[in-house]
Formats: C-alpha cells, sequence, structure tokens
C-alpha cells in the first residue's frame, strides 16, 4: 500500500512543429526543451532497477513541475484566455501528435505495454498530469516503506513519516479528481485508458481510500507492535513491553467503512471498461476488503473496552471472514493444513520483498491486517476463558470461596457485519489548483527564441535509446546528412 504505479514513457515532441505564437515567440520552444528533460528522465527512470527507482522520484517530480506551467499556459493561450491578464497570442498550424507508453491497459504478462498515438494538446496534457499523480502515489509508496525499516521508527518519526505519505496521495487525489472533470467530454470517442474520465475518477477514489486508511494508521498502535514483533532486529521489548494505548475505536471503524466504501466505487469504476490491468483491480479489491476488516477489528476492540469481550471475539471472526480466510462454516476455527501452509509462505515472500524494497504491499495490507486480528484474537479467547477467584468477607467466612467466571458467549458475527454502520468522511479534500507562469517568466518569452541553445538543453537526442546497444549517437556508422545513419538518430523505437 499504496499500489505500484509503473510511470509512462512517451515519444519525442516538438511544440514548434505545431504551433507559433507572434507575441511570445519563445514559448512553444521553451516548452519543448523541458519536455525533452522530462523525457529523458522518464527513460532513465525506466531503466533503474526497481530498488533505485524510489530515490529517483525526485528527479522525475522536478521535471514534471518545471514542464507542466509551460504546457498548460500552452492550452490556455490555444483557448483564448489571459494569462496574468496578459494577452498571449497563439496559433496552431496543425493537429498535434503525440505519443505515451499506456501502463495502465491489460496485457500479455511480460509483455511491455503498447505506445499509443493520440491527437490533440489534451492528450498530451492528460498524460503528463496522471505521470504528476502517479509519481506523488509512489512518494507515498517510498515514505511508508521507512515503517519497516531495521530500526523500529519512534513514534513521533512514525507519525512524520504518515503524515508525508497522507499529503502526497491528496495531491494524487485532487490531480485525478482535475483529469476526470477535465476529459469528461471525450469519455464516448476515446479508447485510451488513462485518458478516460471514469478512470481518473476510479484513481481519485482509490487515492482517497488509501489516504482515509493513513489517518487511521497514525494513531492505530496494532500494527505497529505486530511489526515490531516480526522485526529481527529489533531488542527494544527485552527493556519494556510495547505500550498500546486506548484508540477512538468507533471513529476509527467508522472512517474504515468510508475507505471500503471509496473502494468499492473506485473497483467499479475502474473495471467498467473491461481493459484495465488485473494487478490493479486485485489490489482495489483487497483494499475494500481490508478497510472493512480493520473496521469489523476497531468495532471488536470498541466492544472490549466495554467488557464484552464475546462480542469483540465475534467481530474478530468477522474481520477474519471479510479477508478471506474464514469460509461461512468455519466459524471461530483456525486454519488448517494446506491454507495454514498457504498463508505462512505468503507471509515470508511478502516479508523477503519489503526487505528488497520492491513490489511490496500488492495485496493492500490484507495479511498485515490478518496478523493483528489473529493477535488480538488470541489474546482475547484467552481471557474469555480464564476462570477467577473471588473471597467474600474474609473477617467473617474466610474458608468461603466464591468462583466466578469470566467466560462470555460469542454471537455469530454475521448478523454484527450485516449491521454495521455507513462510512464517515474524515478529511476535506482540496481541488487541483493548476500552476502557471509568473510575470517574469512570461516576459522572457517575448525574446526571440534561440533554437540551438534549446535543443542543447532539452537533450531531447536519440543517444539515450542506444544505450542498452552500447552505441551512442556518434558511434553510428555513415552518420552525415543523407546517409543512413542520419535517419536513424530520429528513430523512436525505444521509450
Amino acid at each position: 500500500m499504496p499500489f505500484a504505479f509503473t510511470l509512462p514513457t512517451t515519444a519525442s515532441l516538438s511544440f514548434s512543429a505545431y504551433s507559433s505564437s507572434t507575441t511570445h515567440p519563445s514559448l512553444p520552444l521553451t516548452a519543448t526543451t523541458y519536455r525533452g528533460v522530462l523525457r529523458n528522465v522518464l527513460k532513465k527512470h525506466k531503466r533503474l532497477p526497481p530498488k533505485a527507482r524510489a530515490s529517483n522520484l525526485s528527479t522525475v517530480l522536478s521535471a514534471l513541475n518545471d514542464y507542466v506551467p509551460y504546457l498548460l499556459t500552452l492550452d490556455t493561450a490555444l483557448n483564448g484566455k489571459t494569462i496574468n491578464g496578459e494577452e498571449v497570442e497563439l496559433v496552431l498550424r496543425k493537429e498535434m501528435e503525440v505519443e505515451w507508453r499506456t501502463t495502465l491497459t491489460a496485457t500479455i504478462p511480460r509483455r511491455e505495454a503498447p505506445r499509443i498515438k493520440g491527437k490533440g494538446l489534451d492528450y498530451e496534457i492528460s498524460f503528463a498530469l496522471h505521470t504528476l499523480a502517479c509519481v506523488y502515489t509512489l512518494q507515498a509508496r517510498a515514505q511508508l516503506l521507512t515503517l519497516y525499516a531495521a530500526t523500529t521508527p519512534t513514534t513521533e518519526q512514525r507519525v512524520s513519516i504518515i503524515q508525508t505519505a497522507t499529503k502526497h496521495l491528496f495531491q494524487a487525489h485532487s490531480l485525478h479528481t482535475y483529469l476526470s472533470s477535465r476529459t469528461a467530454e471525450t469519455d464516448a470517442s476515446s479508447a485510451i485508458i488513462e485518458t478516460l474520465s471514469q478512470t481518473q475518477a476510479g484513481l481519485a477514489a482509490l487515492a482517497l481510500a488509501e489516504a482515509t486508511l493513513l489517518f487511521v494508521l497514525k494513531d492505530d498502535p496494532y500494527p505497529a507492535v505486530v511489526a515490531q514483533e516480526r522485526n529481527k532486529n529489533d531488542k527494544d521489548w527485552m527493556i519494556k513491553p510495547p505500550e498500546i494505548p486506548k484508540v477512538r475505536a468507533h471513529l476509527f471503524a467508522r472512517a474504515c467503512l468510508g475507505a471500503a466504501e471509496h473502494a468499492g466505487k473506485a473497483e467499479a469504476m475502474l473495471s467498467a471498461s473491461g481493459r484495465i490491468d488485473e494487478a490493479l483491480i486485485k489490489y482495489v479489491n483487497d483494499l475494500k476488503r481490508t478497510s472493512r476488516a480493520k473496521a469489523c477489528r476497531f468495532f471488536g476492540i470498541d466492544a472490549e473496552l466495554g467488557e464484552e469481550t464475546g462480542t469483540g471475539i465475534a467481530w474478530l471472526v468477522g474481520g477474519r471472514k471479510q479477508l478471506g480466510f474464514v469460509s461461512a462454516g468455519e466459524e471461530g476455527s483456525k486454519m488448517k493444513g494446506l491454507a495454514k501452509f498457504k498463508k505462512e509462505w505468503t507471509e515470508r515472500r511478502e516479508d523477503k520483498k519489503i526487505e528488497r524494497g520492491g513490489e511490496w504491499g500488492s495485496d493492500a495490507g490484507r495479511l498485515e491486517e490478518l496478523r493483528v486480528i489473529e493477535m488480538l484474537e488470541g489474546k482475547w479467547n484467552k481471557m474469555n476463558d480464564t476462570v477467577f477467584t473471588a473471597h467474600s468477607h474474609w473477617c467473617r467466612r474466610p474458608w468461603l470461596i466464591y468462583w466466578q467466571t469470566n467466560t462470555q458467549l460469542i454471537p455469530p458475527s454475521d448478523s454484527l457485519v450485516a449491521n454495521m454502520p455507513s462510512g464517515r468522511e474524515v478529511y476535506p479534500t482540496k481541488p487541483y489548483v493548476p500552476p502557471k507562469l509568473d510575470d517574469d517568466t512570461l516576459a522572457r518569452m517575448r525574446a526571440p527564441p534561440d533554437a540551438a541553445k534549446a535543443e542543447t538543453m532539452a537533450g531531447d537526442d536519440d543517444s539515450s535509446s542506444n544505450d542498452e546497444n552500447g552505441k551512442g549517437q556518434s558511434s553510428l556508422p555513415g552518420a552525415f546528412p543523407g546517409s543512413f545513419a542520419a535517419a536513424s538518430l530520429h528513430d523512436n523505437s525505444y521509450y
């Protein structure tokens, strides 16, 4: 958690070939420059090993933040609107054609997603902002991975990590929401997953569900206790046991149900096209299951705090059912045989993924929640089966002992789960504010363009495309005007 999106790559594009400006002649060429930088950064990010990509996200984010204001300025100028009270005349010579590699479309396993050509500036804006939203989500993943470091973070560090990850997810949510409203007009004709309004609305709901669960995680002590027990390098338990403060159980349960509702909405929207990657659909389904299981756990904690241990155990059984680890005929039973072996093997594999820092969390925290439920279930069952003794008036009858049992009946969990209340929103959402060029930068765009300098800054040659073949631009034979090699310098076979 959150989902491990793959960043798309793109082909080269020159805005000067499709548009020109009489008032700000340097604007199209400068936008081309920053787009070339972004293209090269995305290609280099794609070639990095999975463990090294997290540290490179800041570079990708910087390239996107430099490019997006110029891109949106071009869009504003084409629509005839003023920018900071200043008119920018931009003429479109011909319809723009752009290529981006789709990463959400279902493909054959072990085969790279196809590059899809689109027309118009809206296509470029959709993919650029979608990529920016994916970067924010991946930054949230990178932050949350530090919770499972060899050295267990302190409570203050844990809160800071989760707050930073929540901030990134809300930025992703605002971008997806903005795109869903922007692309609503082209739903009927568009065949590209990333540009569909329902896809972006589904991704916005997914980001909101993940952020809501982080609101709960910030003050939820139980996952940290389980992670500390499983951390082989942590020795703090030898000094003192972990403290488990009381939580706002009912509030957290309603928040988890709200996250489950957002995840269900995301699943419905993303599944509507029938062409979304199955890994994303499975993740959203697991996130909905995990959210409902967390809600059951907090309702159980609320019941246990009210000295209703039997009802609390029933809620935990209902949570395991939501996770899919207990069938309808196994009320209160433990996993045995092959099911138990499969669970233990999956847990070991997930632990190895966390150690490597790669594709961890693909189950949306489902196994982690199961560990918490099993810890509480074992503790509460032991308490519920314990027999206490109580002496009556010792000064009069010291030999008389009353045996008092603490055992409570465990009601069926299905009726409890069926009567769960509706979810609750915990965060107000903020709309995305499109960035724009400041007055000084816009004034510099009035200067005549320097094409040679812009091409050098862009670095938008295909020497990086030939790196995997061990060849650069200068090593090609016959690289002079008119030769076959000169034409190959503009071959976009790899992005």
